[in-house]
């Protein structure tokens, strides 16, 4: 099977829908799909509910979404950098469902173990808790959170191999494995793509059974989010 497709917008083709739940991997723009996230600007799909740390900043990333409306609800640990979510948020024109980052994390990898629930004390006695089953445990008491199954996850990888076999480097191995293994379909863009068999067994990150569709994109912008410098010592 050829899981390899010319650009991201065919990629996206005959996959992705208005309404669907969709996952996207990276952590502030660190490890972001870039080119997933343009394809499906330009699909012009809307009414998404979208899972992803944060939603970029202004003009990049998640935030070329927010800003042509096609998100109706983010499923986020953090409001980040971005003035136009805080704002849609606040005004009322953004649905947002706040989730602690830890508990983000595995409501996706419960997700892809096929895991419908589990408990954690993470929010225990704060808002995050309200209407949520409450149970204890060792005199413990925990709550109750489902898993994310995401019709749809595009994901950043360094490496694919023809097979879907990926590598991810550093810091952009955050969300994105939990990510590709509980989406439904799960879409890769990599910067390299090998022959199978050449990534050594040992540095596979994740097993390319996860990946469906793969995308190449040698040059992504990869932008800074925050810029910080220092005096050079004399």
């Amino acid at each position: 099977m050829n899981k390899v497709y010319p650009s991201a917008a065919a990629a996206l083709e005959g996959v992705v829908a208005d309404g669907q739940l969709i996952a996207v991997g990276g952590f502030g723009l660190c490890g972001i799909p870039e080119a997933l996230i343009d394809a499906l600007r330009d699909s012009g799909v809307k009414s998404l509910t979208v899972i992803s740390n944060n939603a970029g900043v202004d003009g990049f990333g998640l935030g070329k979404l927010l800003e042509t409306r096609q998100i109706k609800k983010m499923i986020s640990s953090y409001v980040g950098e971005n003035k136009e979510f805080e704002r849609q948020y606040l005004a009322g024109e953004l649905e947002l469902e706040f989730t602690p980052q830890g508990t983000l994390a595995e409501k996706l990898r419960a997700g892809g173990a096929g895991i419908p629930a589990f408990f954690t004390k993470t929010g225990v006695g704060t808002i995050v808790a309200e209407g949520k089953e409450h149970r204890e445990f060792n005199g413990e008491t925990y709550i109750m959170e489902h898993a994310l199954f995401p019709d749809v996850a595009l994901v950043k990888a360094d490496v694919a191999d023809l097979s879907g076999n990926l590598r991810f480097r550093r810091t952009a191995r955050n969300f994105n494995p939990a990510a590709a293994t509980a989406g439904k379909l799960c879409i890769v863009e990599v910067e390299r793509i090998v022959p199978t068999g050449a990534i050594d067994p040992d540095d596979v990150h994740l097993p390319g059974i996860y990946v469906h569709r793969i995308v190449h994109n040698p040059t992504p912008e990869k932008r800074i989010e925050k810029r910080t410098t220092r005096d050079r010592k004399v």
